[in-house]
């Protein structure tokens, strides 16, 4: 086999330019000098992330040798990230990690971005030369489908992949790899599962299995699509992405904790990976599970101090789950967590101090604090402040609108709350995801512990009516709405119950002036709430009744 290198003639490193990132400048004048020996000449060195993300805006780069620990501040992981995310780096580019660092977290953080490989110190020629030239081969190789991919042209690029397939067998996994990406791209399923289904018809590969798994969730066979990302991790435990899919088909199953214990256990094999922490944190809130949203969250903020990822909601969604935890308790646990939540919106206010109303949303989230720990005159006069900045709905996000809503809620200002919500619901009706969001704070606008009470009563008051013990049913309910009296689906749950009762009962006119009574509480349900359509069903059923 000739030798790669330009005593052969074949000069493969001489034609691409290449970015070294190390903060020793031995180490960066040493690797220039094995890269010039192989034949490269076009070699920029920078010891940090700033100058190298910088670099890379500006001018295109080839192959990125990026070591992984650069001292105090990002670290490779973080610039492989940014450069992914911020798409500085073409499908043809190379980036290599170097590292002297071999732990598990480190391995499965940097790959959580796709690195095209590790380089081990310490590094000699022989080594760079042989692990370096093989990737430049296999890059030259593909690059007129690369160039394709780069510009969106996906038609063209599964034109070259089919005929690349039969003159190039040894990229054969590649290609077909890359084949069943863009027929997904392009929607065009059929062809993707056959790819895959190819594939694995040879042999087992967990990139084909989690493709054709990816194929089933779009195609909503989410029963087989789980079935088979189970399988997947039990076979690859460290697969990353088969988590973060399984969790999809749980959730589209409506199987949230489930979803939950999947990202969960991602987590335990890969801690740094700040956009899945962040997907636990929403998917526990979501279960209730408030100590590891928490635990998340701060997770999610840890990992955002060096991350592209890094967001102000992050630091306002932490306090506002401490807030959550710490309401209505003085213990000392949750007077610590109070406390945390107040420390944390003093973070993100220095932090994040040129964005737009980001004081406001913290003022509003210290009142919560304040009220929960009995603070109350502390409460009242933040929100004085903050009162006047909420009068013009035209600037305002929804998030912010909602968290507003749920403050005055919480000290009492239910009129107002109800007003400002309704403004609000006018301003989105055409968006149903905040419109479910107003319906919800409507139904429960009580604090996290109480809002758990009353689901359970609920969850107690349903299984009982299914088993036809209706008097535990209408004391489950009736207890569940001295929570929540404005809760539709409760108030309705109970006309059910009532109703039921009364078709044995010698005196069904108390229950029915009971069912009425509880139907009028609902009169100004507005038409788009969830539970509209069952409103007027037991209305018009109970107006029957009348006749």
């Amino acid at each position: 086999m000739a030798e790669i290198g330009p005593r052969s003639g074949i000069n493969p490193f001489g034609k691409l330019s290449y970015l070294v990132i190390d903060d020793f400048e031995s180490f960066r004048l040493s690797m220039r000098q094995m890269l010039r020996s192989c034949g490269a000449d076009n070699i920029e060195l920078v010891s940090h992330a700033a100058p190298a993300v910088q670099y890379c805006t500006y001018n295109h780069v080839d192959v990125v040798l990026c070591d992984y620990n650069l001292g105090e501040g990002r670290n490779g992981q973080h610039i492989l990230e940014e450069l992914r995310h911020k798409k500085l780096l073409r499908r043809s580019s190379l980036f290599l990690m170097v590292t002297a660092e071999t732990s598990k977290e480190m391995v499965m953080g940097a790959r959580e971005y796709q690195p095209d490989g590790y380089l081990t110190k310490p590094i000699n020629r022989a080594m760079l030369e042989k692990r370096l030239g093989s990737l430049i081969e296999q890059r030259n190789a593909l690059l007129p489908i690369n160039r394709e991919i780069d510009r969106e042209n996906y038609p063209e690029a599964i034109s070259l992949c089919l005929q690349m397939l039969p003159k190039q067998p040894r990229y054969k996994t590649w290609l077909m790899k890359t084949l069943g990406d863009l027929y997904f791209q392009l929607g065009d399923m059929a062809h993707a599962i056959k790819v895959y289904d190819d594939v694995l018809a040879q042999r087992e590969l967990s990139w084909a299995r989690l493709g054709k798994c990816k194929i089933l969730l779009a195609n909503r066979s989410y029963d087989d699509a789980v079935r088979g990302l189970r399988e997947l991790i039990e076979s690859h435990p460290d697969y990353m992405e088969a988590y973060d899919l399984l969790a999809e088909g749980l959730k589209r199953q409506g199987r949230l904790p489930q979803a939950q214990q999947a990202l969960q256990k991602a987590i335990e094999h890969s801690p740094n990976a700040l956009l899945r922490q962040k997907h636990l944190a929403e998917l526990a809130a979501s279960n209730q599970d408030m100590d590891t949203a928490s635990d998340a969250w701060r997770r999610t903020v840890d990992l955002g101090t060096y991350s592209i990822h890094d967001s102000s909601e992050h630091y306002l969604a932490l306090s506002q789950t401490l807030s959550d935890l710490s309401e209505g308790n003085t213990e000392p646990e949750s007077a610590s967590q109070a406390n945390e939540a107040l420390s944390i919106l003093g973070k993100m206010e220095k932090r994040f101090s040129n964005e737009d109303g980001i004081e406001t949303r913290s003022r509003v989230i210290q009142c919560r604090i304040h009220a929960g720990q009995g603070r109350q005159q502390e409460a009242e006069k933040i929100l004085a402040t903050v009162k006047g900045e909420f009068n013009s709905l035209e600037d305002i996000s929804p998030d912010a609108g909602l968290d507003y809503a749920k403050t005055l809620f919480r000290l009492g200002h239910q009129g107002e709350a109800k007003s400002f919500l309704v403004d609000l619901a006018q301003r989105f009706a055409a968006n149903p995801d905040i419109l479910a969001k107003i319906e919800a704070l409507l139904d429960e606008p009580v604090g996290f512990r109480q809002k758990l009470q009353a689901r359970t009563l609920n969850r107690d008051g349903i299984k009982a009516f299914e088993s036809g013990q209706l008097d535990a049913a209408a004391q489950a309910f009736s207890k569940a709405l001295s929570i929540v009296p404005d809760h539709a689906a409760l108030n309705l749950n109970l006309i059910q119950v009532y109703l039921k009762q009364s078709e044995s009962s010698p005196t069904p006119g108390t229950l029915l002036d009971k069912c009425r009574q509880l139907i009028s509480h609902l009169d100004t349900l507005p038409e788009q709430h969830r539970q509209y359509r069952r409103y007027t069903a037991l209305r018009r059923k109970l107006e029957g009744m009348n006749r």
